[in-house]
């Protein structure tokens, strides 16, 4: 496995941005970023062996500095959305910045996804650690991360989570990237299936109301194979609220700390497909419903809506908030540690 890094750009501040290239010996590859721990490129082959980049992102390192989609890079310390940017941890209520409608998203405007990362080759894979002081973006306790990213001769990445902290407090870490299986194009011609009989139903602002309800006979039933488009313009609820499909889905069979299939994109034209694994309990797919206007992409490319999606491991939105949900506490002396696992293959 071949791993370079080179120099991509300095902060307004001077901190270098790196890229990092690890190619396998089919010579397929991903570039990662150090700037938000971020996927900023996957090249695997279609159907008929050429080479095509899957993930969507910038040309420019400067461009992934705040944007608004959060291109590849991992958001935190929570991912996704707590309530009026509030939470009570061992009878202690903590503030944090409102910065999505009347909600905390992506553990807010200064987030590890807007963060330089320290950064390291490692035997083959990179690594990147940040670590977050104590009160930052409200949240209690120093907190330590590392994201651990491998490729494999057969286009398999794996991105590993790990993190320690001196004091309680909440975590919840994905990956953010959004993918296009043809590389260019709206993806509602893509397929996707996911393993989940259930969804996490929200009010206006995507805050989930409760308990979960099946899926069946609704537009969020992926059970089966189903394009992204079919039923994205359907009178319903969740998709009215974010303009297509933007949730939370509970993975059938999830056990803390076990691998488990979570979703399978397919793109009929070039024949790629996309098996995601993960260790964490939910599923969030984002449908790019408000790509347009950010910042262009690589080599010029404008985005449009629905141009990628995401498919973001993670524990529940909200879960601070709601002791019936799987456990999102991490405490002094325990580690955090989950994966997800991005399978590249073709049809």
């Amino acid at each position: 496995m071949s791993v370079s890094r080179k120099l991509w750009a300095r902060t307004a501040d001077g901190k270098p941005i790196y890229r990092y290239t690890i190619t396998n010996a089919s010579g397929a590859s991903i570039v990662l970023s150090n700037f938000g721990a971020a996927i900023v490129a996957v090249n695997v082959p279609d159907k008929d062996g050429k080479l095509g980049d899957v993930v969507l992102g910038y040309g420019k390192a400067e461009y992934y500095d705040h944007d608004g989609p959060c291109f590849g890079k991992c958001p935190g310390r929570y991912a996704n959305r707590i309530a009026k940017g509030r939470f009570t941890l061992d009878g202690k209520t903590f503030e944090l910045p409102v910065n999505n409608g009347p909600n905390h998203l992506h553990g807010g405007p200064e987030g590890f996804q807007n963060q330089v990362w320290e950064s390291r080759k490692k035997r083959g894979a990179v690594e990147f650690k940040y670590v977050a002081q104590d009160g930052e973006m409200g949240y209690p306790g120093k907190l330590a991360v590392v994201a651990h990213y491998a490729w494999s001769k057969d286009n398999v990445l794996t991105l590993t989570f790990t993190a320690k902290t001196d004091a309680p407090t909440v975590i919840n870490l994905t990956n953010h990237a959004y993918f296009n299986l043809d590389c260019k194009g709206s993806v509602l011609r893509h397929t996707l299936k996911l393993n989940a009989s259930e969804y996490l139903p929200t009010d206006d602002s995507l805050i989930p109301l409760g308990e979960s309800e099946p899926v069946a006979k609704t537009p969020m039933d992926f059970l089966n194979p189903k394009l992204l488009g079919r039923d994205i313009r359907k009178d319903f609820p969740a998709l009215n609220y974010g303009k297509g499909y933007d949730a939370c889905w509970l993975i059938d069979g999830y056990m803390p700390g076990q691998l488990q299939q979570a979703a399978e994109l397919k793109a009929a034209r070039s024949g790629r497909v996309l098996k995601v694994f993960t260790t964490q309990p939910g599923v969030q797919v984002y449908t790019g419903n408000w790509l347009g206007g950010c910042p262009k992409g690589k080599r010029g490319r404008i985005y449009h809506d629905y141009d990628g999606v995401a498919i973001e491991c993670q524990h529940y939105p909200d879960s601070p908030n709601r002791p019936e949900y799987p456990p999102v506490v991490l405490r002094p002396h325990k580690i955090y540690h989950e994966a997800i696992v991005f399978a590249f293959s073709t049809e």
